[in-house]
């Protein structure tokens, strides 16, 4: 089993989507990249600890590559606005690929020239590439959010659309 960890926003969202990619055997929402231990969400969503709201994936690299796994990311969240997904604004909402090894450094930087160099967005990625710092579990009520919490209205208008895009672009992947 191999780890990544993503800062797409909102991690109720990325967590969401790397839940239906095969090959991914757990995720868990979290905070990474910041200045202080065990950072309560609180703080965190007031960007007063310098943490990315973000997600540990464990999967299985003979399933789904890690390249996948960000071209998942990539399709699935904004990575041209710094800072910023959605309604959410703060650098705690800001796209990263928080990387644990050299291997995986060297993807994401190809990746992202790929896809600037292929006009995908219209915008240059800004996403934030840099090495993995301590992670730290979000609170337990954030784990699983979308699961058990579908009918509620953020749920429905800004996870439904992401998940959408996975099963739409990424069906070989999508469970």
């Amino acid at each position: 089993m191999e780890k990544a960890i993503l800062a797409g926003g909102c991690f109720w969202c990325t967590e969401a989507v790397f839940q239906r990619v095969k090959g991914v055997e757990q995720v868990r929402s979290g905070f990474c990249g910041g200045f202080i231990k065990n950072p309560p969400y609180r703080e965190v969503m007031q960007g007063r600890t310098g943490h990315a709201e973000a997600i540990e994936i464990i999967y299985d690299n003979d399933v789904v590559s890690f390249k996948e796994l960000l071209q998942v990311f990539m399709a699935t969240h904004d990575p041209t606005t710094l800072n910023r997904q959605q309604y959410d604004v703060g650098t705690q909402y800001r796209s990263a690929i928080l990387y644990v090894n050299e291997e995986q450094e060297k993807i994401a930087k190809e990746l992202v020239k790929e896809l600037d160099a292929s006009s995908t967005f219209d915008d240059p990625i800004v996403t934030e590439i840099a090495p993995a710092t301590e992670f730290y579990l979000a609170e337990e009520g954030h784990n699983d959010y979308y699961n058990n919490n579908r009918d509620q209205r953020y749920c429905q208008v800004i996870i439904d659309p992401k998940i959408r895009k996975l099963m739409d672009g990424f069906k070989e992947l999508a469970v």
